[in-house]
């Protein structure tokens, strides 16, 4: 017998698949069911005003419960549980899914100049607080999209420079796994700053691991991992945009590439 939580990940993956198959500008009545009872909604641009998309689980929002009305800002920082989950936009622009046992800041020119002034450096005479300068993923997994809005990622093991692209990271002390699912990527490890290179991805083409150890080749080739095209589908949806290569008409599970 299935657990209702498996009965529920097995009608969210069929609503995944649905939306890259298209079957909601079909207008398939039994994936609009599904839709209204898993998202509420079917997925579209997020309006103006919202942008959580999707809660499950617990989830905080600068130690705050969130909900569906709550609005995610550059400079907050979004915790979740270990059966929680959040689908959200940001700016109208950044599309994000943040897995289970995730902690996620996102930082802005503001939060950045904070930490300036702790280190006494020199400061700028104009803040723009509402702009993303980077994010930093302390636990868990994370999948975003945007276009034209390079940032800097940081994790325990790595610093990544994001050129304005879609990609999948999964954040743990001894080890980062990253995969540029589409566009360029520069990716360097912080235990060897000698160990980095530039990743430039059509399609999932280099995932990388990048480890914490001295002993140099710290950014190491990795397989394609607990990330689909159809989830990428999704955040992009919401955002109003579609990612920039077309699914096969009959594949619409997870991707499995050798590497």
């Amino acid at each position: 017998m299935k657990h209702s939580d498996d009965v529920d990940e097995s009608r969210r993956q069929l609503l995944i698949q649905a939306l890259a198959a298209g079957f909601f500008s079909a207008g398939f009545p039994v994936v609009n069911s599904y839709a209204a009872s898993i998202f509420s909604k079917k997925p579209t641009k997020l309006p103006p005003g919202q942008s959580i998309y999707r809660i499950a689980g617990q989830v905080t929002v600068n130690g705050k419960d969130a909900t569906l009305e709550t609005i995610v800002k550059p400079g907050d920082t979004i915790q979740t549980s270990k059966d929680g989950e959040i689908i959200f936009v940001v700016n109208g622009n950044n599309s994000m899914i943040l897995g289970s046992n995730s902690h996620l800041v996102i930082e802005t020119q503001q939060s950045k100049v904070e930490k300036d002034k702790k280190k006494k450096l020199p400061q700028p005479e104009h803040l723009v607080s509402s702009v993303i300068t980077g994010l930093n993923l302390l636990a868990g997994r994370l999948l975003s999209v945007s276009r034209d809005t390079p940032m800097r990622i940081n994790t325990a093991t790595a610093v990544l420079g994001i050129r304005g692209t879609g990609f999948y990271i999964e954040s743990d002390p001894e080890l980062t796994y990253f995969c540029t699912c589409y566009g360029i990527t520069d990716v360097a490890s912080i235990s060897n700053p000698a160990s980095k290179e530039t990743i430039e991805s059509k399609h999932h083409d280099h995932p990388v691991y990048i480890v914490k150890d001295t002993l140099g080749n710290n950014i190491r080739k990795a397989p394609f991992i607990n990330h689909t095209d159809q989830e990428l589908s999704l955040i992009e949806l919401l955002v109003g945009r579609e990612p920039p290569y077309v699914f096969p008409a009959d594949n619409y599970g997870p991707l499995r590439r050798n590497y």
